[in-house]
């Protein structure tokens, strides 16, 4: 069976159907690229803007944390002493900007001391020296240890008024013997533990009591 004859004309349409179909598939490729390539500009913009966002919340928030910090170290108020020179008392210090307004101590329950509000900011022995010296009598004239106390303090932070308690120890040793008899020098207050309870400060004193014959 022999190959009919082209058509001419319609061979140049096809042809030309081919090219334009070939033409519209590849605009529609840049079509779709360039969609492509918008939505990537504007995810990688809207991205940037997020990170600048979060960098800015961030900063913020270390600015925040930082305030909060600074004014809380500038409000706080660690309770210090130091000895009178003779050893009599313990003097309360501060500073211009935490002035004490009240301070009370209270000693272990076994001294039968109670609580003792303090008078010009000091802890006085002669508060507690006879129950102190008592519990070692029979031992050696010259004995040294820690008493524990809890001390609640309100202070003056500008012009608010806070409160601080903690347990201390307040450093001690005995002097003399016969014939003038023993005496308490007070050396140093040093932090035990913050907070604190009679409870927990009794536990505390079982612990570290001198024993007479030591």
């Amino acid at each position: 069976m022999s190959e009919q004859p082209r058509d001419p004309e319609l061979q140049v349409a096809a042809t030309e159907a081919v090219a334009k179909a070939e033409a519209a598939a590849t605009r529609r490729r840049w079509i779709n690229l360039g969609e492509f390539i918008a939505v990537a500009g504007l995810l990688i913009a809207g991205g940037s803007l997020y990170l600048n966002w979060a960098d800015h919340r961030a900063d913020e928030a270390d600015k925040q944390v930082a305030s909060v910090k600074a004014a809380r170290e500038q409000s706080r108020f660690d309770i210090r002493a130091s000895p009178a020179s003779n050893g009599s008392a313990l003097l309360l210090a501060h500073d211009e900007r935490h002035a004490i307004r009240d301070a009370t101590v209270t000693f272990p329950t076994a001294l039968g001391v109670g609580t003792k509000d303090t008078v010009a900011d000091t802890i006085d022995r002669g508060w507690f020296d006879h129950a102190l010296l008592k519990t070692t009598d029979g031992g050696p004239d010259k004995k040294a240890g820690r008493l524990p106390v809890l001390i609640a303090l309100t202070y003056w932070d500008g012009e608010t008024p806070r409160t601080t308690r903690g347990i201390y120890d307040i450093g001690w040793k005995t002097e003399g013997g016969f014939p003038f008899g023993r005496s308490v020098k007070l050396e140093s207050l040093r932090l035990h533990e913050l907070g604190g309870t009679q409870k927990r400060l009794d536990a505390i004193w079982a612990g570290q009591q001198p024993k007479a014959k030591d």
